[in-house]
């Protein structure tokens, strides 16, 4: 019998380490393999990139199709009103509730002191560590991705000056631009809305169409990512180095920690609660999706797996998860809005900055701020650290980003995840408040 998809990535995922580590022994001892070597990690960067490719290639249209066919069924302006503000207001609640358990967590623990004095051992790599021209190329990277390198009272008007994009067909082929093309789509479909149906029935029928090609262009890709988790995974564990692990272990702990209770208690609590559905058969529901989003680290190139998994395995509706899941994607980032608020109090903690209630709650605004505006690509939250960092008044701010780089990429690829069982869980609450009947609809043992 055929493995199902999530089993086919598990299994790409082991495979993909167990092959990193036996290259990282040999090139250790048999420096005749360095050839070979290199040219299979060449090789497994182009099939990865080309993996990614093919992700990306089909998010502009399917966004906008899932935007417009979702929105054009619900009935007048007030059914649309009504779910955007359940939406808004859900993803503010889930994301304030991970910031606060992030900062509780990182004031308890403590990750950036060592017998109640600033880690010398952090500090000195702070103080000393050469980044690499990989290391540096990404921190730009990040920033150029992002779009706003200023204070976060910026970032948040540029946040609303990308929401209303000057050239919509230029917000869609920018990275990271996919919030003015949302904002386009919604506002192109709520005006379908308010005209009689014979004239626009045509072109809604266009667009159902369109998001049905879409649909089955992501199940074909989706066949293709075994192969393409094993080729970006290889890479990633081949490359990190370990010499700062033990130093930013507790740190790197404190982060997996906070993402770990939310994903595996906050979020399941909150759907038990709120939607009366069993959190393990929504798991299983989204496994595929969070297997996607931990193996690329990029929750908008997830975006056609997430969508197909919670309409065809949760069972809520195309109107109900083009809406919400589209916008989650940008919006609502509880993972990295988590990740920004340890990050920031771990290296103010280091630098021996006393943080008082006030300036932890500036972190913890900023945080939520910034989360929201940062793009859906992987290492783009490194820009919202140093822009928090840099107006909490806190010295060393790009070399402590380029220092927390060493151990970004598995809390990237786990926050990532988080962002999408966020989005997911949102969908399935909204659902379950318009009265559909989720397949993940299980009642509860005792």
């Amino acid at each position: 019998m055929k493995n199902k998809p999530h089993w086919q990535i598990l299994l790409s995922l082991v495979l993909a380490t167990a092959t990193a580590i036996v290259f990282r022994q040999l090139a250790d001892t048999q420096e005749a393999t360095a050839g070979f070597i290199g040219n299979v990690m060449l090789t497994c960067e182009f099939v990865g990139k080309l993996f990614m490719n093919l992700l990306k290639m089909i998010i502009v249209p399917l966004v906008v199709s899932s935007v417009v066919a979702g929105i054009a069924s619900l009935h007048g302006m007030k059914g649309f009103g009504r779910l955007l503000g359940k939406t808004a207001g859900f993803y503010a609640m889930t994301s304030l509730m991970a910031i606060t358990l992030g900062l509780v967590l990182v004031n308890t623990i403590q990750p950036g002191l060592s017998n109640g004095e600033p880690s010398a051992v952090v500090k000195e790599a702070f103080d000393n560590h050469e980044a690499s021209e990989s290391a540096k190329s990404k921190v730009e990277s990040a920033k150029a991705e992002s779009g706003e390198q200023e204070g976060f009272f910026a970032q948040l008007t540029g946040f609303f000056l990308r929401m209303v994009p000057v050239n919509i067909f230029g917000a869609a082929s920018e990275n990271g631009q996919m919030l003015g093309l949302i904002f386009f789509s919604i506002c192109f479909a709520v005006a379908m809305t308010r005209l009689p149906k014979e004239n626009v029935s045509t072109l809604k029928d266009a667009f159902v169409g369109l998001n049905e090609v879409m649909i089955v262009m992501t199940r074909g890709i989706m066949a293709l990512a075994p192969i393409g988790v094993y080729a970006l995974i290889v890479p990633v564990v081949y490359q990190t180095g370990g010499e700062l692990y033990g130093a930013l272990g507790k740190y790197f702990i404190t982060v997996l920690l906070a993402l770990g209770i939310h994903l595996f208690v906050i979020m399941p609590l909150v759907i038990s609660i709120f939607a009366k559905v069993s959190p393990w058969a929504h798991f299983k529901a989204m496994r595929t999706a969070l297997l996607t989003a931990f193996s690329t680290a990029s929750s908008s190139s997830t975006l056609p797996v997430t969508m197909r998994c919670i309409q065809e395995n949760a069972g809520v509706s195309k109107k109900t998860a083009s809406f919400t899941l589209p916008l989650g994607a940008t919006v609502n980032m509880d993972g990295t809005a988590l990740y920004e608020c340890v990050a920031v109090m771990f290296v103010a903690q280091v630098m021996g900055i006393e943080m008082t209630f006030a300036a932890q709650f500036m972190v913890v605004l900023a945080a939520l701020l910034t989360s929201v505006g940062v793009a859906g690509i992987p290492s783009a939250s490194l820009v919202a650290i140093f822009i928090i960092l840099t107006n909490s008044g806190i010295p060393g701010a790009e070399k402590a980003v380029v220092v927390l780089l060493a151990v970004d990429r598995l809390l990237d690829m786990t926050r990532t995840a988080v962002n999408v069982f966020g989005d997911s869980c949102c969908a399935l609450v909204i659902a379950k408040s318009e009265g559909e009947n989720v397949l993940a609809d299980v009642p509860l043992k005792a």
